[in-house]
């Protein structure tokens, strides 16, 4: 009898020991050359319960209408989060979206999201994608709902919440938590920075023009100040896309896309946020002679940037070092098993 009523009391002390864990907060891990995140973890900390949660719901098709379309879908883990080799998203019912699927990680740094920044908190961007009719094309009160009747997600609820009800505020904060978690800081630039590795000749020669032509709107070492720019694309008149223009009808924000960071290039073709470049290449080749002159674009583009063959090779060569084979292989950010 004693034994028999020692071991329930051990296993009601583990139980109350990992939901206590479950309850902690958890610290963002980034190298000490990161600039503080902007995101205010103060209003939403890290637990490992609620990063769990977020991670489920991240791969899972309830959010969807017709339960085929996760976020995950056009964020594939091994692609650094973005849809490899499709121009636009892929939605329910072989719908297409507007943009090409923007790769998430370093989201802790930003403040705005969306190629045109019309979310301006992580906590609630994952609204976008679920309420658009071609994409997820649900109500997230219906969701909501859906989600409320499952037995493992009310567990998961009561480990994070403290009670098992979910609520599209906490549904939220459990998909940013988690995405909050995706950092990219394991490249050879980032061996470089920390002294673990050295950058051969042509990436040296391709970081010296990156920062003689690039690294004003590609900061190091995130390599995006996260800002706006008109890059001189041509208008897509099948989208009808002016960036943030479609949204505020602001002339200063005609053709003003979200600048994206230059990590991780090799898994996130194609580029632009029509995704109409598939190779770095036709990139490289834009900005030497497909500029299109209008009254917001940046002054940094007035004239053309023209590299010669070699030079092409060296820039390739350091944009490669840039890419994170840490990042794509994490099993911590696949689906849970």
């Amino acid at each position: 009898m004693i034994k028999s009523r020692l071991k329930t009391f051990t296993a009601v002390l583990l139980l109350l020991f990992l939901f206590s864990y479950s309850l902690q907060d958890l610290a963002l891990i980034y190298p000490s050359y990161f600039p503080k995140p902007v995101y205010d973890f103060k209003k939403n900390p890290l637990k490992p319960s609620t990063v769990e949660l977020g991670r489920k719901l991240f791969y899972d098709p309830v959010l969807s209408r017709n339960n085929t379309i996760s976020c995950s879908t056009c964020h594939l883990s091994n692609q650094a989060f973005s849809h490899a080799g499709n121009h636009l998203s892929k939605g329910i019912e072989d719908g297409i979206g507007d943009r090409n699927s923007p790769a998430i990680f370093n989201l802790a740094w930003q403040k705005t999201f969306m190629w045109d920044g019309s979310v301006v908190n992580i906590d609630v961007q994952a609204l976008a994608p679920i309420n658009h009719p071609k994409e997820m094309g649900e109500d997230i009160n219906v969701a909501v709902r859906r989600i409320n009747k499952s037995k493992e997600y009310k567990a998961l609820f009561y480990k994070s919440f403290g009670d098992s009800l979910a609520t599209s505020e906490r549904l939220m904060k459990a998909l940013s938590q988690f995405q909050l978690t995706i950092v990219s800081a394991h490249s050879k630039y980032d061996k470089v920075k920390q002294g673990k590795a050295k950058f051969t000749q042509s990436e040296k020669n391709g970081y010296q023009l990156f920062k003689q032509n690039c690294s004003s709107c590609h900061k190091e070492p995130l390599f995006s100040t996260y800002e706006f720019a008109n890059n001189g694309l041509s208008y897509n008149s099948e989208l009808k896309d002016y960036g943030k223009w479609n949204k505020t009808f602001e002339p200063i924000d005609k053709m003003m896309f979200k600048i994206p960071s230059l990590r991780n290039l090799s898994y996130t073709y194609p580029y632009m946020h029509d995704g109409r470049f598939k190779t770095l290449y036709e990139v490289l080749e834009h900005y030497e002679k497909g500029i299109e002159k209008s009254p917001t674009l940046a002054k940094q583009l007035e004239k053309p940037i023209i590299f010669n063959p070699k030079e092409k090779e060296d820039l390739l060569a350091f944009l490669a070092a840039l890419n994170d084979s840490v990042l794509v292989s994490n099993v911590e950010y696949q689906k849970i098993k």
